[in-house]
């Protein structure tokens, strides 16, 4: 684009691509695509500014990060239960030393605890560091501020499902952004019944898990969340009924963002 050529991005789950070509080289792919653009019959990706590419990515490293510190604590829970009987809270282990943890282990799973406390340490250090940069350096733009009066939507995840959304305006409706987060089941119906699924990881799994952590946030402080979250709870796992609240809080947010208005329980969860 910078030396003036005309750049499309394929949207690949959009262009049905023919089956029975015998080589599948960029030259090629690039052949079968040229004409779909000529007779309007091609859809665009979306092309992300390049000027928010470097902060995107410093939310996805965050994203990562916070993932591999949960690993770790996992692992150290894991460690505790199955050599000692017992259970530990994540923000008690967050608090205590090397030594206080391990005094009770054996020396092999005294080293073994060692490694996933000093790697959870270095990501909760890194966590800190990333996050303190990126508020340094990008503010919530207008139409996203409404985006924190949802519960457990802070500035870090308002950013990231600020920074993976783009235009709200290019989603349709509701359902499409949520379809887009991955909050929606991926299955062919006819007649009413269940005939196969299609790709669940068709969307963007950074908005999955930024409203997955909302989900679990919101239910700690809102009442009308945590209720419904444990009517759903009664019914199915609690897998599905966090994902239930995640999908709820996408159809949510969908119309705070497009309407720049501030976020109402009691029409989301009535």
């Amino acid at each position: 684009m910078e030396s003036d050529y005309c750049v499309h991005l394929v949207n690949t789950a959009a262009v049905q691509t023919y089956s029975g070509l015998k080589y599948t080289d960029d030259k090629t792919r690039c052949k079968m695509v040229s004409p779909l653009i000529t007779i309007e019959h091609f859809t665009n990706g979306l092309y992300y500014p390049k000027v928010d590419r470097a902060v995107r990515d410093l939310l996805r490293k965050r994203t990562q990060m916070v993932r591999l510190r949960t690993t770790n604590m996992l692992s150290i829970q894991n460690l505790i239960a199955r050599n000692t009987g017992g259970s530990i809270k994540g923000d008690l282990i967050k608090r205590m030393t090397l030594e206080d943890i391990t005094i009770q282990l054996h020396d092999d799973c005294a080293l073994a605890m060692s490694c996933n406390f000093s790697v959870l340490k270095q990501c909760d250090e890194q966590v800190k560091i990333l996050a303190s940069a990126i508020l340094k350096r990008v503010q919530l733009r207008p139409e996203f501020q409404s985006l924190l009066t949802v519960p457990g939507i802070g500035k870090i995840l308002a950013l990231t499902i600020m920074f993976e959304t783009g235009d709200i305006r290019r989603f349709e409706k509701a359902g499409n952004f949520a379809s887009y987060a991955r909050c929606v089941q991926s299955k062919k119906v006819s007649n009413g019944k269940k005939k196969g699924e299609n790709n669940r990881k068709n969307g963007n799994k950074y908005l999955a898990w930024a409203f997955v952590e909302a989900a679990h946030f919101s239910i700690r402080y809102s009442d009308t969340i945590k209720s419904y979250y444990q009517r759903k709870c009664a019914k199915t796992k609690k897998v599905i009924a966090i994902k239930a609240v995640a999908h709820k809080l996408a159809r949510a947010c969908y119309y705070v963002m497009r309407d720049n208005t501030e976020f109402d329980v009691s029409k989301a969860f009535s």
